[in-house]
């Protein structure tokens, strides 16, 4: 609700639009059809309310459940003791890890009014460079730096063991992880525009991540690019495509 009027957010705990609701639910449908054994989320109710909307969609109609494990008594309360119960849900991992990256003293101001009173010079530096930090807040490679770790240690473990895995964060955690997913570069990451609501589907294989696009909506096909470089990602996928049909 704070894009929409066109505040910095950061970590401040702000809920969704109805445009927002609109998109979860569209991204649901776009992965209704792909198995899914656990969620992660942020902590932040954004996230949450996306994952929640979006698997409402999925065919499977298993119940997502978020756990809680806080402390001891958070395990024994949340505790689900049927065991065909458990097998018809879907565990959610909340983790803060994967909020979105932290604004400092930023947050709350409008946009357009800092960048007349710092320049706008100065807030596309803060918003766009890797490693300069608003006023005691997070730079880029900070967030990515605890987004990336989260991953390395929490998610990559599940996907070895062969499970499938939905993560749900932010512009900033999402963007961090997708520079280790793909390999990028300081450079190429801070062109990296990422759109609201549509998913992003990877395999993992052999240790690797091999990038698949995105499962197709109503209104668009498109998932990432960089902003240079749109048609160079485009023409790359569409090549791996025909590279698979061919063998």
């Amino acid at each position: 609700m704070w894009n929409e009027k066109n505040l910095f957010t950061g970590c401040v705990d702000v809920p969704l639009t109805t445009k927002g609701v609109d998109e979860a639910i569209e991204a649901g449908k776009r992965i209704r059809h792909l198995p899914i054994d656990v969620v992660y989320i942020s902590a932040l109710i954004r996230s949450q309310m996306t994952a929640m909307l979006a698997l409402t969609e999925h065919h499977c109609k298993k119940v997502p459940i978020i756990v809680h494990d806080e402390t001891e008594q958070a395990k024994v309360w949340s505790q689900i003791y049927s065991e065909g119960t458990e097998m018809q849900s879907v565990p959610v991992i909340k983790a803060w890890q994967l909020n979105e990256r932290m604004y400092g003293e930023l947050q709350g101001f409008n946009k357009l009014e800092t960048a007349e009173r710092c320049g706008k010079e100065q807030v596309y530096k803060w918003r766009r460079s890797y490693d300069a930090r608003p006023p005691n807040g997070e730079s880029l490679e900070m967030c990515l730096r605890r987004a990336v770790t989260y991953f390395k240690e929490q998610i990559e473990p599940q996907l070895s063991s062969g499970k499938n895995v939905m993560v749900v964060a932010h512009a900033n955690s999402l963007r961090s992880i997708l520079m280790y997913l793909d390999k990028l570069t300081a450079e190429e990451v801070i062109h990296l525009e990422l759109s609201t609501g549509v998913p992003m589907l990877y395999i993992y294989r052999e240790n690797q991540f091999i990038r698949r696009g995105s499962p197709l909506g109503s209104t668009e096909d498109g998932v990432y690019a960089y902003t240079e470089n749109l048609a160079l990602y485009k023409q790359n996928l569409l090549d791996e495509v025909l590279d698979e049909v061919s063998l």
